[in-house]
């Protein structure tokens, strides 16, 4: 029977995927953590054969907490758990490691699907990604009303803290931001996501 961990910082979500894993009679749950500190105290004692893992842990990103796992324990799956259907976000829980990836409003089948899949060592996206994945690149970059603004100011060279004064926003929350646009446009540094941003008429 394939072992299963859980790493999500919703209690119902995972108290519902643990009825619905041990149901099936496939798979049953050896362990569940609710943010990423409990998970790497006891991911050595749980030994589980697909980690369901969610990208939004209030303690750090699913996307680096995958890296390190992978890092850690390289014979590990790992099975992506999201309410992120966004390109650049998927793109880069597969590149650090991730197996599979499922939408948080995935069909049971799929759920058990995935399980399976990367239990097998083979990929698993569930249909909405794997819809997204096949699009055409230009597509994907969805942009908030808010981060157009933030990418504006980016554009006319104002620094976190001009623009932290300008919205009323905190630097902190600027450098997320920042750090996001960064990672929506899959820009490597400011210089490049300003020149992305105007050729995608995005600005």
């Amino acid at each position: 029977m394939i072992t299963v961990a859980i790493v999500d910082d919703h209690k119902i979500l995972t108290d519902g995927l643990q009825r619905l894993i041990e149901g099936s009679g496939i798979a049953k749950v050896v362990g569940v953590a609710h943010n990423a500190a409990d998970c790497r105290k006891f991911i050595n004692f749980w030994k589980p054969d697909v980690l369901l893992l969610d990208v939004g842990l209030p303690d750090i990103s699913g996307v680096d907490f995958c890296k390190e796992l992978k890092e850690r324990i390289p014979e590990l799956n790992v099975l992506a758990l999201t309410t992120h259907n966004e390109y650049s976000v998927v793109r880069q829980m597969l590149e650090n490691g991730a197996s599979g990836y499922l939408i948080k409003n995935a069909m049971t089948e799929e759920v058990l699907a995935g399980i399976q899949a990367v239990a097998g060592g083979e990929a698993f996206l569930c249909h909405e990604i794997d819809i997204l994945m096949k699009r055409p690149k230009e597509t994907h970059i969805w942009l908030s009303q808010r981060e157009r603004e933030m990418l504006k100011l980016v554009a006319e060279g104002l620094t976190n803290g001009e623009i932290a004064d300008r919205i009323f926003l905190s630097p902190e929350t600027i450098k997320s931001y920042r750090k996001n646009l960064l990672l929506k446009l899959g820009a490597k540094n400011t210089a490049v996501l300003v020149r992305m941003a105007i050729e995608k008429k995005l600005i």
